[in-house]
C-alpha cells in the first residue's frame, strides 16, 4: 500500500488455492484504506495474486494474463520482477491453477518482510513484528484443509493478527478484504471491509452473514427456478 507521499503502510496476506475444490482466493488486511481495491487480484481457473508494500496495481492484472497465457507463478514473479523498474519496493504472490506458488520480496520494503511459500498457498507480509506472522497463516491455512477456501484464508489472517501482526505505530488495521473464485467467472465470495477499526472483526462478521447464501447466489445464477431462497441473515454480532 502507499500514500501520495510515498509512505508504506503495512500488510499481511494469504493467497490460496484449495487442492480439493480447485477455488483460488486472497485473505489480506492492511493499516490503510481499501485493501480490496488495490491488492487482490483472482481469475476463476487462473490464478490468484496479492501485489503489496509500494503497491503496483498494474502487477495484479499482468500476473493474471501471464497465467492465463499458460506461464507457471514462478515464470510469472520472474518476469513482472524484469519489467518493474521499482521491483525493490514491492512484495508479490502469485498461486497458479495448478496450486504452485511463487513469491517475492523486494530489499528495499520495510522490515519485518517475508513470505513463505508451499503447496497451494503464499503467506507473506511487510512492517510485520517478525516471522512468526506469515508462520502462523501458513500453519492455520495448511491445517484446515478439510474447511471451504474463504474459511480457510480467513482464518490464516486472523492467526497472523494473533501472531502479532503489523508493528507500531502502524496498527491498527483499517482495512481487510477476502475474495474466492471458484468455477464460474464471477465471484464466489468478494469481501471488503475500506475503513473499520476492526477490520479482521468486521470480515468475519461479514463471511458468516454470507455463507449460508454462498451456493444460493451461485444456484439462481445457472437455474432460478431451483435455487432455495434462505430464511433472513442473521447478524453475527
Amino acid at each position: 500500500m502507499e500514500t501520495p507521499l510515498g509512505i508504506e503502510f503495512h500488510t499481511f496476506s494469504l493467497v490460496g488455492r484449495c487442492a480439493r475444490t480447485g477455488m483460488l482466493g486472497v485473505g489480506i488486511t492492511t493499516s490503510e484504506i481499501a485493501v480490496g481495491s488495490r491488492c487482490p487480484f483472482v481469475r476463476s481457473k487462473v490464478g490468484a495474486v496479492a501485489t503489496q508494500a509500494m503497491t503496483n496495481p498494474r502487477l495484479g492484472t499482468a500476473a493474471l494474463d501471464l497465467l492465463a497465457a499458460g506461464a507457471q507463478a514462478v515464470d510469472v514473479v520472474s518476469r513482472l520482477a524484469e519489467e518493474d523498474s521499482h521491483i525493490e519496493r514491492r512484495q508479490i504472490g502469485v498461486v497458479d491453477a495448478l496450486g504452485r506458488s511463487a513469491a517475492r520480496t523486494g530489499a528495499l520494503i520495510h522490515p519485518w518482510a517475508g513470505h513463505l511459500t508451499g503447496d497451494g498457498y503464499v503467506a507473506m507480509g511487510n512492517g510485520l513484528v517478525g516471522e512468526g506472522v506469515v508462520t502462523a497463516m501458513a500453519e492455520a491455512f495448511q491445517g484446515s484443509a478439510e474447511e471451504d477456501l474463504e474459511e480457510r484464508l480467513m482464518r490464516a489472517v486472523e492467526a497472523g493478527e494473533e501472531a502479532g501482526g503489523e508493528a507500531a505505530p502502524f496498527t491498527p488495521y483499517h482495512s481487510a478484504a477476502l475474495v474466492v473464485f471458484g468455477d464460474d467467472s464471477f465471484s464466489r465470495v468478494d469481501l471488503r471491509v475500506d475503513d473499520h477499526p476492526e477490520p479482521l472483526t468486521e470480515l468475519r462478521r461479514l463471511l458468516e452473514l454470507l455463507k449460508p447464501r454462498i451456493d444460493y447466489y451461485a444456484i439462481r445464477a445457472r437455474d432460478p427456478d431451483s435455487a432455495v431462497r434462505p430464511g433472513p441473515p442473521q447478524d453475527a454480532r
